[in-house]
């Protein structure tokens, strides 16, 4: 994943002094694209990139262009139809100068005007700037993968980047780019969705499940991603999504360009506190496929020592985002630091097949189906982005199968009834995708492994982790602060010690009331949304995020490994360094530079 800024019609002023700032805005960007920076000025627009070079790295260099430079394109993002691309539009004599993946936007643009966006395969965020007609055009992808913000200045301008941290400072509003849009300034400005899958709607399917249909489907999905021209590898939990991610790519590894220059043994990395229920899975499953498995051992006192550059960087202030994005931050540093580049991974099997706990209570199909579409379309503010941007943060990118366009959109035309969870069937969460993969012949995964059944992230890497941060949070914020929280924080207000820590360390970073409003809220039961309490009223009582609320179903592996590491944090003094409080952050405002 590369970072990209945008300054479009800014106030006229000082060149020179307006080119420095946009530079030294764009460097907060530079931890998303640490090998080249590039910057086109047509103008008073600005279009600026920081490059994580993965397909052609000696000459894709970024800002790119079409032939005579009239149309300039700033892209972070994996085009994974470039070549059949490129071939349709060298018979309409385009010329290419790169052989990176992205320059076919320029070039498409000159083709087909702004209806071209539903073309690409892939996950995107793009500024494109007009030079003839003074234009420009920004998109998202369809899902919300790459991450994205725009903010408006005083004086008219519009501000587009990866990272709110390189716009908050100089908007007078910004917000979420919203996925699988696209915003133009013809007639006046303002945003559009490109994106209109038939799952949009929310109206119930009725295709009948495919089991084989649904595994092609997914393999193509992961092969495409193969796309590489460095060191890659995937992130494996030792869980079903990951587990088949893997799998997978152990498969068809061989008949790839990557395997060829990388070899055919596939790497793959596991983050957890020593003794975790990931590790150990993770493990079972890399020796099962023959995989070259490197393990990362975190403690409670490391992830607490590292939760204030996970909020600077993943830029939320979500209880259950942070929990999960610090043992990937940690991990992403240490992957980054063996030359690897890019990792598969396997986010959002949970949101379109219903496999989170809570979805356990789920009344009907309707419903079932109904909160997949929402889940899937809140999934940017989740774990798209923390997949993203704890990856990021250490230059290194994350790439998500499951997240596939044309697998959605087979994955959600099934009808729901398949995707139920029906214990007098059999049916455990995910069953569907679970029985897809469900070879006797040629195994994918031991069946053990195969239905394991769900645990969230933050569980997975060790059960006390949770417990340490909330015994660390509540060291920090006193019953007094607690009670004061509604007037303190009057919007999303935190109603646990460990939210109310969290938030304080956020609006150090991002002070203004449009970083505060970028954040969801509302309670959250196992990753749920307010449909789990409503489904169930009984959670209403425990809104804890972590899975070990939903149903009970964690307890007695929780209870075997929780107090011991607990108990050595806090007597070892988890962390005495306290952030200031909001009063000071107001009274401050600065924003620091990563």
């Amino acid at each position: 994943m590369c970072g990209i800024l945008a300054v479009l019609g800014c106030a006229a002023g000082d060149e020179k002094e307006k080119r420095a700032r946009v530079l030294e805005l764009s460097r907060r960007l530079k931890h998303r694209g640490p090998d080249w920076s590039g910057l086109r000025q047509v103008g008073d627009c600005y279009l600026s990139h920081q490059r994580l070079a993965i397909v052609d790295p000696a000459s894709g260099d970024q800002p790119l262009y079409n032939e005579d430079q009239t149309v300039v394109v700033t892209v972070n993002g994996e085009i994974y139809n470039h070549q059949a691309i490129r071939e349709q539009l060298a018979k309409a004599n385009h010329k290419f100068r790169t052989g990176s993946d992205c320059e076919v936007i320029a070039h498409l643009y000159e083709e087909h005007g702004e209806e071209f966006v539903d073309m690409l395969d892939g996950v995107f965020a793009f500024v494109l700037l007009d030079t003839r007609s003074g234009t420009f055009l920004a998109a998202r992808d369809a899902i919300g993968v790459t991450p994205l913000y725009i903010g408006w200045g005083i004086d008219g301008s519009v501000w587009i980047a990866s990272e709110m941290k390189a716009i908050h400072d100089e908007c007078e509003h910004f917000e979420i780019f919203p996925p699988g849009h696209l915003y133009s300034s013809k007639n006046g400005g303002g945003f559009r969705r490109w994106y209109n899958p038939p799952w949009f709607s929310e109206d119930i399917p009725s295709v009948p499940y495919d089991p084989l249909a649904l595994r092609k489907a997914f393999e193509k999905a992961v092969t495409k991603r193969l796309m590489t021209d460095v060191p890659f590898g995937v992130l494996l939990s030792g869980g079903l999504d990951s587990s088949l991610v893997a799998a997978v790519t152990v498969r068809h590894l061989e008949e790839t360009e990557a395997a060829k220059r990388w070899g055919n043994k596939l790497h793959s990395f596991c983050v957890g506190l020593e003794g975790s229920p990931d590790l150990k899975a993770a493990k079972e499953v890399a020796d099962y496929l023959g995989t070259v498995h490197t393990e990362f051992y975190f403690t409670v006192q490391d992830g607490i020592d590292a939760i204030e550059d996970v909020i600077y960087h993943t830029e939320t202030y979500d209880v259950t985002t942070i929990r999960a994005s610090t043992p990937m931050f940690l991990m992403s540093r240490k992957i980054k630091a063996l030359g690897v580049k890019m990792v598969i991974s396997g986010e959002g099997s949970d949101e379109i097949f219903g496999g989170y706990l809570y979805f356990h209570k789920a009344p009907n199909k309707e419903e079932f189906h109904r909160e997949t579409c929402r889940k899937l379309k809140a999934l940017h503010q989740y774990d798209c982005l923390r997949a993203n941007k704890a990856t990021s943060a250490w230059g290194l990118e994350a790439r998500v199968p499951f997240l596939d366009k044309e697998f959605i959109n087979e994955a959600m035309s099934i009808d729901p009834e398949w995707k139920m969870i029906r214990p007098d069937l059999g049916r455990i969460e995910k069953w569907a995708v679970r029985k897809a993969f469900d070879d006797e012949e040629q195994p994918y995964l031991p069946k053990h492994i195969l239905y394991r059944q769900k645990e969230q992230f933050s569980d997975g890497v060790g059960y006390s982790w949770i417990d340490g941060l909330k015994a660390h949070a509540a060291s920090i914020v006193s019953d007094k602060m607690m009670s004061n929280a509604q007037y303190i924080f009057p919007h999303n207000t935190p109603t646990t010690k460990e939210a109310y820590y969290y938030r304080m360390i956020f609006e150090r970073f991002f002070p203004q009331k449009s970083a505060i409003l970028t954040v969801p809220g509302g309670p959250s039961v196992a990753c749920s949304t307010a449909k789990a309490i409503e489904w169930d009223a009984q959670w209403s009582g425990n809104l804890d995020p972590s899975g070990r609320a939903a149903l009970g179903v964690h307890v007695a592996a929780y209870e075997e490994e929780s107090e011991k590491q607990v108990k050595a944090t806090i007597a070892a003094g988890a962390s005495t360094k306290k952030p200031r409080t909001t009063i000071e952050v107001v009274a401050n405002g600065v924003a620091i530079e990563g």
